[in-house]
């Protein structure tokens, strides 16, 4: 286990709109507000985009992931971690459930989800950690690692 500590700083709370993109809109709105570190909570309609669920090979390297698009608006929650990679670039490691009647889906939002109407969000900024994602070729992930 890696850790970095950190304090908090600014809290936001944003609207996001209709057909607004996750995860660049927060990522955009973070890099807007000079934030580098933040926990973000979500919840609202998303639809139109895919989902990780997971690997296809847990042995194989670099790690082959499952891709599932989502075209019906869901209802989410999700919850993530922005954190700049080593060229300074925000990246929001965003993990999600969605929900249809009775048909539930989770996964990793990184492929990019659609907002339907609005869905809500509070970004607190995470403030004194040098934590960064560096690119592990092994697995092809962008890996958390501490200060």
């Amino acid at each position: 286990m890696q850790a970095s500590e950190a304090k908090f700083g600014r809290v936001f709370i944003l609207r996001l709109e209709d057909h607004d993109r996750l995860p660049t809109v927060i990522e955009d709105f973070a890099r807007d507000q000079g934030i580098t570190h933040a926990l973000v909570a979500l919840l609202g309609a998303l639809g139109q985009g895919a989902l990780v669920a997971g690997p296809q090979d847990q042995d194989a390297r670099p790690v082959p992931v499952i891709t599932n698009p989502v075209e019906a608006i869901h209802e989410a929650a999700c919850l993530g971690l922005i954190a700049p990679g080593e060229d300074g670039s925000l990246t929001l490691h965003m993990h999600g459930v969605l929900g249809r009647g009775s048909d539930t889906v989770a996964g990793c939002l990184r492929p990019g989800m659609e907002v339907w109407q609005v869905a809500e969000a509070v970004v607190i900024e995470l403030t004194g950690s040098q934590a960064l994602r560096r690119f592990d070729a092994e697995t092809g992930f962008g890996l958390l690692q501490a200060d």
